[in-house]
């Protein structure tokens, strides 16, 4: 039926599937156009009362728009499914393609709303731990610092963490408190030494190291649990026995250290005291060898 098309310049030629649409559209907007104008002619005739003459007007000029939207959905209705259906594979394609970047912007979203973290502050995501130096769209940058959990040094090396880890992985801030920070660390011994002295001698240790700032750290320490609505810990010294497994001693080293200083806090405890002690009793004796039973006579 609408083969040739010869009104089409040039070398142009419609699908089949687009010229019907096309035909059919021209002569629904031939109808509602035609019908609308004679209705309204009718309606401008026949109706005397402005008022009401204005409200058909519109309500007739409202309800051939609603027509002709219907009829176009009618008419265009497989070749919108089929563009719908385009533009959903276009999409998850496009989604699977930039699913990291999706979720590097997510990540960075995710932490700034939630203030995880600041330039400056100490953290660990997983096993990488270090200072932020950096924070950008797609991706945080680090300091390392280790080794180890419990190491407080710089290991010079930089760490480019992607920001969509921080969608799936929970981070840790070391640098909670600005000014002072609680600092933990943990000095190992043997059931047969003499513990209980290293315990005191650790507790007097520190109770002098950190008498000349506990104050200061006691009224900082108030002061954001107060902001933050916290119960807060008492920051004197502080140390705990721990026993991981039967033969050993652990004893754990609590104690308030400023901002960046918590390496040289431990280092100076630990130095100070066993420059002045030694914890180690000794092996004791190796009991006598029990001689086995004599065998019965025959």
């Amino acid at each position: 039926m609408f083969e040739g098309a010869a009104w089409l310049p040039g070398d142009f030629a419609l699908p089949e599937t687009i010229i019907a649409p096309l035909v059919s559209t021209a002569i629904l907007v031939a109808v509602i156009v035609i019908s609308r104008t004679l209705v309204a002619r009718f309606i401008r005739r026949t109706v005397k009362v402005s008022e009401l003459r204005g409200r058909l007007l519109v309500n007739f000029r409202n309800g051939f728009l609603l027509l002709l939207l219907l009829g176009l959905v009618f008419i265009w209705g497989d070749q919108l499914r089929t563009l719908a259906l385009s533009i959903v594979a276009i999409a998850v394609a496009f989604v699977v393609a930039t699913k990291e970047l999706i979720l590097c912007v997510t990540g960075s979203i995710l932490k700034s709303g939630a203030g995880s973290f600041y330039l400056g502050d100490r953290i660990q995501v997983k096993d990488f731990r270090g200072d932020v130096i950096d924070q950008s769209l797609l991706a945080t940058t680090i300091l390392e610092v280790g080794p180890g959990k419990s190491s407080h040094q710089r290991t010079g090396r930089m760490i480019v963490i992607p920001n969509a880890l921080f969608v799936s992985e929970p981070v840790i801030n070391e640098s909670f408190t600005e000014e002072y920070d609680f600092h933990v660390f943990t000095v190992p011994f043997k059931r047969r030494d003499d513990w209980r002295a290293a315990q005191q001698a650790f507790l007097e240790s520190a109770n002098r190291h950190c008498e000349s700032y506990l104050e200061r750290a006691r009224k900082h320490v108030n002061k954001v649990g107060n902001q933050r609505g916290l119960e807060v810990p008492s920051v004197d010294p502080r140390v705990s026995i721990q026993v991981p497994v039967a033969d050993e001693i652990h004893l754990v080293v609590r104690v308030p250290a400023k901002a960046g200083q918590r390496s040289y806090i431990e280092q100076t405890i630990l130095a100070d005291v066993f420059a002045h002690n030694d914890f180690s009793v000794g092996k004791p004796e190796a009991e006598p060898a029990i001689a086995p039973p004599e065998a019965p006579a025959t």
